[in-house]
């Protein structure tokens, strides 16, 4: 809990201050939105007390919002903007896909060879499309549930697969309703055990290799390594959701760290940051979905095969983010949040970026972060303030620190990045202590 910092207080209802007054049409907006969307918000990940900004214009890595401000985009579409804001190859794609048809009702050539691109380039025998990762997940649970004829599901303590697959603090009362077991990530002894207590009625365990919205945390090799051997011992899917680490290595995180799940769940920004999930694996499990067997699993989407995401994500995946794109964006964020360690410990701030590669979370917290319980200590009111602060500057990250790096972004946006950020240390530093 935040202590009874005065200066940080007034620090911060300054900032709020400031930030309302130079918006008064976002405002205005926010208010007729109220009228018709539950807090104005139809996602919420987007909103933000009193309001949110809302964006007229995007661009690249700029974002203009209807009051006149530009921000250098930080927060790449919480991951799926990989390509930053309409990317001259994918708005060519989409522009040919448009010319040919969107939803044909019917199989098409696009969508063999970009199952090809997928499956190859992310080592599954098969795959199957979606509309979302949310989607995704939820046919991968499916497909457990019937594959190993058990019912109940483990997910992790702060993790998060979808709308309906929220864990952040505990089971969200509008998640599916399978019939969960929660693990304790990074916890082996606690995680194995719960696994071997319910293994009689365990389907999956589904995991994301780092937690994305849980705060940028990377699973420890030996508990991905322990879910592994365990889950082989006991019949049990083990599932990781890749939807935002696939783009960590040019064939998935999975395949950086060398261990190989029985299935694997994608998301958007694979389909060119179109609509789109994918959920695939070994064959012997999403052979249940062949329609020419036998009691085959049905499922359904209208758009799992439209032209606009299956021909911008060919071109995404084999002209853009190429293996060799991959690898040097992924250095580029390492060395970015380096930098911001580093500032922070020159300036001996309370404050530190977690996260691997173009998958970064500023955090206002110190010590060892190995799960989301470690973040309890954050004092929210710097992170408000740090947003704040970096929106004044023209940067957009999420209010939460979370920073998935675009292409877009390159060494002259980070730097003033890291300039600005050195600059909140410089303005608020006494009172941040």
């Amino acid at each position: 809990m935040p202590d009874h910092n005065h200066a940080l207080d007034a620090a911060l209802a300054a900032a709020n201050a400031h930030f309302e007054s130079k918006r008064p049409k976002t405002k205005a907006l926010h208010e007729r939105a109220k009228q018709v969307m539950p807090g104005g918000n139809t996602r919420t990940v987007l909103f933000s007390s009193p309001f949110p900004i809302r964006i007229e214009k995007a661009e690249g890595f700029w974002l203009h919002d209807v009051d006149g401000h530009s921000y250098i985009d930080f927060v790449g579409e919480y991951s799926a903007g990989l390509y930053g804001h309409s990317h001259p190859r994918i708005a060519a794609a989409v522009a040919k896909a448009v010319s040919g048809g969107i939803n044909m009702g019917a199989h098409h050539v696009g969508e063999v060879d970009f199952a090809e691109t997928v499956t190859k380039r992310f080592g599954l025998d098969m795959v199957r499309f979606t509309n979302s990762g949310t989607e995704a997940n939820m046919m991968a649970l499916g497909a457990a549930r019937c594959f190993t004829k058990r019912s109940k599901i483990m997910a992790m303590m702060g993790g998060y697969h979808g709308g309906t697959l929220y864990f952040g603090g505990g089971v969200s009362p509008v998640n599916a309703p399978f019939d969960f077991v929660l693990g304790r990530y990074n916890d082996i002894g606690t995680t194995r055990a719960l696994i071997q207590t319910h293994c009689g009625d365990l389907a999956a365990v589904i995991v994301e290799p780092i937690l994305g919205s849980g705060g940028c945390i990377p699973a420890t090799i030996a508990f991905l390594a322990m879910l592994r051997e365990v889950c082989s011992q006991l019949g049990i899917v083990l599932i990781f959701d890749e939807v935002m680490t696939s783009r960590l290595h040019p064939n998935g995180y999975s395949a950086r760290i060398g261990i190989q799940p029985n299935m694997k769940t994608l998301g958007k920004y694979i389909g060119g940051g179109m609509s789109f999930g994918a959920f695939g694996g070994e064959t012997k499990i999403m052979q249940q979905f062949d329609p020419a067997r036998p009691g085959f699993l049905p499922h359904a989407g209208t758009f799992n095969n439209n032209t606009l995401t299956m021909t911008a994500g060919q071109v995404g995946l084999n002209e853009i983010y190429t293996p060799a794109v991959c690898d040097a964006h992924n250095a580029f964020g390492e060395a970015l949040k380096m930098r911001l360690n580093d500032l922070f410990m020159r300036y001996q701030a309370k404050l530190q970026v977690t996260g691997v590669g173009t998958l970064l979370n500023i955090h206002p917290v110190l010590g060892d972060v190995a799960r989301p319980e470690d973040l309890a200590a954050a004092d929210l009111r710097v992170r408000r303030l740090l947003f704040l602060h970096l929106l004044d500057a023209g940067i957009y990250v999420a209010e939460r620190g979370f920073m998935p790096l675009s292409l877009m972004i390159t060494q002259p946006e980070a730097n003033r990045l890291v300039v600005a950020v050195e600059e909140f240390l410089v303005k608020y530093g006494r009172v941040l202590t």
